[in-house]
């Protein structure tokens, strides 16, 4: 589609953008009792198929589908719709190796795609016919199914296989025409390289771990954020405070979820600026993300709420709204 064909899309949005939760009501949330309070107050704001559904997981569960649904209704091209659910479809291959290297096949570990379904991508691995396989993931499907047959490393399949994932996002990221698109993978893969790195310098991993995990990355220097992260913790501020990520490190020395949430929020920020477009497919990629990112921030403060956290501590890990 031409940046022109999604005005109608465009229009559409603007009018769901007005029932999207706000930072306020964020707070609102994590300031309530318990989850039946936090079910009406969704349910206020058109939550859930049926206005009588008292089931919070059924409730998130509709919400999930009404956002599965947004990208087909409005036309958005199938090639974003693709990267959109690389996470998913890289998730499921792992947990299809797993399963077909094991023998012990649990179907509730996939999410459910249309085209890259457990029971496909278990299929696929059993009678190796990788051609069945998007090509950005044919080469990793079969040295990832190799790799745990001889090792059984669960880790190293992770890696791998993660590895392909950003790969193939920061391909996206060099070559599509659509500039959001384009600038959102590219941000995902640094914001997933700069996480890397700073669990890696915690953990003191060789620069051997580094290379194999960390994906090439038009905005960061990988190389020399692989010799920050095998040196030190410290080295790794050092790097991004180059990178004017200072606000990273601070996250990250009050506390790792508090960093994830510095990550997400990044993103988030990115996302900002289509609140203004009229034309192209951000608007309506950005509602998409917007929808996934309010519907795990409740669940967050839901499962907070069931453990007994305070809300300091939700507060930490509660990620920033776009509506």
């Amino acid at each position: 589609m031409k940046n022109a064909d999604y005005i109608y899309a465009v229009a559409s949005i603007r009018v769901k953008e007005k029932s999207l939760l706000s930072d306020t009501d964020i707070q609102t949330l994590i300031g309530m009792k318990d989850k039946k309070d936090i079910l009406q107050f969704i349910k206020e704001k058109g939550w859930g198929s049926d206005s009588s559904e008292n089931d919070i997981d059924k409730v998130f569960s509709a919400e999930e589908k009404k956002v599965g649904n947004i990208l087909e209704s409005l036309k958005v091209d199938e090639s974003i719709i693709d990267v959109l659910s690389y996470d998913k479809k890289y998730h499921n291959l792992k947990a299809a190796i797993k399963e077909v290297c094991t023998a012990n096949e649990d179907m509730k570990a996939f999410y459910s795609l249309d085209d890259l379904s457990g029971e496909m991508l278990l299929k696929v691995l059993k009678e190796n016919d990788y051609e069945k396989l998007p090509e950005h993931m044919r080469k990793v499907a079969a040295k990832a199914k190799e790799l745990m047959l001889t090792t059984r490393d669960g880790q190293r399949l992770d890696i791998m296989v993660d590895r392909a994932c950003l790969d193939a996002t920061e391909a996206v990221a060099k070559q599509s025409r659509d500039k959001f698109i384009s600038d959102y993978a590219e941000s995902k893969v640094a914001m997933a390289d700069i996480k890397i790195a700073v669990r890696a310098a915690s953990t003191k991993r060789k620069r051997s771990f580094l290379e194999e995990a960390l994906a090439p990355c038009q905005s960061l220097d990988v190389s020399k954020l692989a010799d920050a992260a095998a040196d030190s913790l410290e080295a790794v501020y050092s790097f991004l405070e180059k990178k004017g990520y200072g606000d990273a490190v601070n996250a990250i020395k009050e506390s790792y979820s508090s960093f994830e949430k510095w990550c997400d929020d990044h993103i988030m920020s990115g996302l900002m600026g289509e609140k203004h477009n009229t034309m192209g497919s951000g608007p309506v990629v950005a509602y998409y993300l917007a929808r996934q990112n309010e519907i795990r921030t409740v669940r967050i403060i839901v499962t907070a709420k069931e453990n007994g956290f305070p809300e300091e501590t939700i507060r930490e890990r509660v990620r920033k709204m776009y509506g």
